[in-house]
């Protein structure tokens, strides 16, 4: 497979990124050549180019060289445009059509065209679609970051910025257009994109970056490194909060002075370290990071924090360890406070260096966290939030141990040979799509989590049986969102669904025909809306004691989660009921607790499916583990419980009819269905 990566924005070069070198030479570039890296060690990848513009001047003569070769497979070329300069972001659109002319002069001198083509940012979604007009090969989008995320961060001032409607306008057709969205956090796939009209969650999946992890894990301190900081301090030996971003307005670097600045027991218990981009002076740089950088100063001012605060002018790339090493040794910790932080590869670095974070509550800062249990997420808006959660660390040794130790799981967690193998399975299915199973004459539904999932080795055997059941149709029915189940499925390996119920039955996504891109189900989403009052769902249930919202996240058009035992799950019953409110009411696992349109279910979403494919109730196997999966197995005959089951479900009355299984898991389902086909086959 030959794929073609494109993009245009910033001082893009093949090793030694100066970051922060322009307001646009940020992490994308360093996601972009750590992706080609892993890329390259697939032997099924023939050829990799990343095309990026080639201009001369200020930035230097390195972005002039019209080719650099990097590594066996892989070759940056670089390929001229209207205008022979850099230009920023704001000004690449002009730059779009002749780029996308010289690419495809350049495509057809290659002895064979690319399969596919990866835009990363919509100037380069635009000039793929120009190519994908003209020559007939498709293209999938990585956006990096929103206009639309920008503009809400800005406010009214974003009336101010003329070329953020152009964006978004350009960003609207990228994803319209493209064949695959690949985002990095479920705040990107679900939050984020939200806002677009063209947005169509089932075209998107989330394929958290990796990152090369062991260089930061096995950090230890430069003394050439730690005597730069300790120029600016009065005492250097003092713990450190930490912070690594280039100075621009959505890093949100101001917040974090006013942050430490506003609080006099923080300055008395920690420096503060600001590692914001190389320069040799403030007014040679890019007019956003010279205004922020300004704006850094006035406040250090201010607050009177000299002797307190460390802003070194420069540091190198391998300088970036022994930072992290740096804050570690004096029991520090790393902070992000940006407005919103598409992914967050410096978290992901820090946490591997053995530092706990505070770190904003937008974006891929939540996945982090969730998963790897390493730090506090704040909201960035509120200095006061950032201080106290810096304290709460400082201040809480057996915390501060503990974000240590769930930052040691962020190398297994975000891993490039997991990203890449993924990534080449979706590229793959989308060259050569699988036949779908027109006609299905069964039907099988199963819970995700501790059903089919939660063994290895009974997974395996549910893969192999899977794959010779021609006539049976495949669906799973989950607590978990779309996205969340999806990237537990493909990073299980598990056998692609044809139907995805999700967010405990209140959505239902199709597979379509090209094999890997889902498509909501209109016509469930128009059901579960009947009587559906949301807002004043959530009225009626502000305030109760023992009820503990789960994550913004978790909260869903058409779900409502929290965290209660059962003792809450009567409570919120009772409350609704006095309310006059019509809603079902799942509780799960002891803790979980879902709060659903009264006519959304996993049952009556199973139901659904089974009169969309035609198919008679005996031709319909669910199975599950759980208190949310006990609506789904009460409505359907054929119901297995496998042997790992949780919540009671073998003794719960309404499922005496359900077949509890020796085996576990996925080995559970195989031996359920094999049963009740048995079963089926006496009665003929």
């Amino acid at each position: 497979m030959f794929i073609l990566h494109v993009a245009l924005q910033g001082c893009l070069r093949g090793r030694d990124v100066v970051y922060g070198l322009t307001a646009d030479t940020g992490g994308h570039i360093r996601y972009l050549l750590d992706l080609v890296a892993a890329s390259a060690q697939d032997s099924g990848i023939a050829r990799i180019v990343v095309a990026t513009r080639l201009f001369s001047g200020a930035p230097g003569p390195d972005y002039a060289v019209p080719e650099e070769r990097l590594g066996d497979k892989a070759t940056l070329v670089r390929l001229s445009s209207a205008s022979p300069g850099y230009r920023t972001k704001e000004e690449m659109h002009a730059e779009v059509a002749s780029f996308a002319e010289s690419l495809i002069a350049w495509i057809a001198a290659q002895g064979r065209a690319p399969d596919l083509i990866h835009a990363h940012y919509a100037d380069a979604a635009a000039v793929a679609e120009i190519v994908e007009d003209r020559l007939g090969i498709p293209f999938v989008f990585t956006a990096h970051s929103l206009g639309r995320v920008k503009a809400s961060m800005l406010g009214e001032v974003a009336a101010g910025h003329p070329d953020l409607a152009g964006r978004i306008a350009t960003e609207e057709r990228a994803l319209a257009r493209a064949t695959l969205v690949i985002a990095s956090s479920r705040d990107e796939a679900e939050v984020q994109y939200a806002g677009y009209g063209a947005y169509d969650p089932g075209r998107v999946r989330v394929l958290p970056p990796g990152s090369d992890l062991a260089r930061f894990a096995d950090s230890r301190p430069d003394p050439r490194v730690d005597a730069t900081i300790a120029r600016f301090l009065h005492d250097p030996g003092k713990p450190v909060l930490l912070a690594l971003a280039r100075p621009v307005a959505r890093k949100n670097l101001a917040a974090l002075v006013r942050a430490y600045g506003e609080s006099a027991r923080l300055q008395a218990r920690a420096n503060l370290v600001l590692i914001a981009g190389t320069r040799q002076d403030i007014d040679a740089l890019d007019g956003e990071m010279a205004d922020t950088l300004r704006d850094l100063l006035v406040l250090i001012d201010r607050y009177d924090l000299y002797g307190r605060v460390a802003y070194p002018k420069t540091h190198r790339p391998e300088d970036v360890p022994a930072l992290y090493a740096h804050a570690r040794a004096r029991g520090g910790l790393f902070v992000n406070p940006a407005l919103n932080e598409p992914f967050g590869l410096t978290l992901l670095e820090a946490s591997a260096a053995g530092l706990p974070l505070v770190a904003t509550d937008s974006g891929g800062p939540n996945d982090i966290v969730e998963t790897c249990g390493n730090g506090i997420l704040v909201d960035p808006r509120r200095p006061e939030a950032i201080a106290a959660a810096a304290l709460r660390i400082l201040d809480d040794p057996a915390f501060h141990a503990r974000c240590v130790a769930g930052g040691a799981r962020a190398a297994a967690a975000y891993d490039w040979d997991r990203h890449a193998a993924r990534y080449h399975a979706l590229l793959r299915a989308l060259r050569a799509p699988a036949p779908s199973l027109r006609a299905p004459r069964q039907l099988l539904i199963c819970d995700i989590d501790n059903t089919l999932v939660g063994c290895e080795a009974a997974l395996g055997i549910f893969r192999r049986w899977r794959s010779r059941q021609a006539s049976l149709a495949f669906g799973v029915a989950t607590g978990r969102s779309f996205h969340s189940a999806m990237a537990v499925l493909e990073q299980q390996d598990s056998p692609r669904p044809q139907v995805m119920i999700t967010s405990v039955g209140s959505e239902i996504y199709h597979l379509d025909q090209n094999g890997v891109t889902y498509t909501a189900d209109a016509a469930w989403r128009e059901a579960v809306c009947a009587g559906w009052e949301r807002e004043a769902v959530l009225a009626a249930l502000a305030g109760l004691a023992d009820l503990v919202p789960q994550g913004p996240l978790e909260q869903r058009t058409f779900k409502l989660s929290y965290f209660g035992d059962a003792a809450a799950a009567a409570q919120v019953r009772a409350r609704l009921a006095q309310a006059g409110l019509r809603a079902s009411v799942i509780h799960s696992h002891g803790r979980y607790l879902d709060v659903l349109p009264e006519r959304a279910s996993k049952g009556t979403a199973v139901d659904h499916v089974r009169a969309l494919y035609g198919l008679p109730e005996r031709a319909v196997f669910v199975a599950g583990d759980s208190g949310n999966d006990i609506e789904m197995l009460r409505a359907r005959a054929q119901a297995i419980i496998v042997a790992n089951y949780s919540d009671g479900l073998a003794g719960h009355a309404a499922l005496q009819h359900s077949y509890v299984a020796r085996a576990s898991h996925a080995r559970g389902i195989i031996e359920g269905v094999g049963h009740f086909r048995r079963m089926l086959a006496h009665a003929h």
